[in-house]
């Protein structure tokens, strides 16, 4: 690659530009991937406890249900008067140029959409359990979705990292080295040739003056 470029003053001075904005965009790159891998791994701590809580109350629910199933026979009549939920909102905050999503839920009191007489408290209970879950999960949602576009753009900001500081890098500084020693050469060279113009034409004048 240094071979082909021409060895000139601009040259130089356009590589090194080049090189300097490579330089400057590996260490905005780098200040970015860390703030987000900061980010990431506050939310893997946070998911973490929401997996661990979310699981638990799942298997209190299912016992609920279990025990309203046990006590009332399937209660699928209950779960077909269950309302579809509607109440779902999304919007985004940017975190480095990383849109990330916040998930609200609208807080509404909770109503049981069933009959009362012919229920018990295990139902009401495993409604409760469940109502439980679906707000967390709409919490889970949200931070799993947020580590995944997280991930997603490190692994993108450390490709785009590594192809500046082991390709372009290197290959601006070669540029500059080879650009840098040809200019040198060439200096060292035009010194030499006028020196030995100095001599030749101090000798000629040596044999005008002797000649005379």
């Amino acid at each position: 690659m240094a071979e082909q470029i021409f060895p000139t003053k601009g040259n130089l001075l356009n590589t090194k530009k080049s090189l300097q904005l490579s330089q400057l965009g590996y260490d905005l790159l780098d200040k970015k991937r860390n703030i987000l891998i900061r980010e990431l791994m506050s939310l893997i701590e946070d998911a973490k406890k929401l997996r661990d809580s979310i699981e638990g109350t799942y298997v209190e629910a299912y016992q609920a249900l279990q025990k309203a199933n046990i006590t009332l026979g399937v209660v699928d009549n209950v779960a077909n008067s269950v309302p579809v939920e509607n109440g779902i909102k999304v919007t985004y905050r940017s975190v480095m140029g990383v849109e990330l999503p916040k998930i609200y839920l609208d807080k509404v009191p909770l109503k049981m959409n069933y009959g009362l007489n012919r229920t018990n408290y295990e139902l009401d209970y495993a409604v409760i359990c469940f109502d439980r879950v679906k707000q967390m999960t709409v919490i889970l949602a949200e931070v799993e979705n947020s580590i995944y576009r997280l991930a997603t753009a490190i692994k993108k900001t450390q490709y785009r990292a590594n192809a500046l500081k082991n390709i372009l890098i290197p290959k601006f500084q070669g540029i500059v080295k080879y650009i840098s020693d040809s200019l040198e050469e060439k200096e060292r060279e035009d010194f030499s040739r006028l020196k030995v113009i100095k001599v030749q034409k101090r000798k000629k004048e040596e044999q005008k003056n002797s000649a005379k």
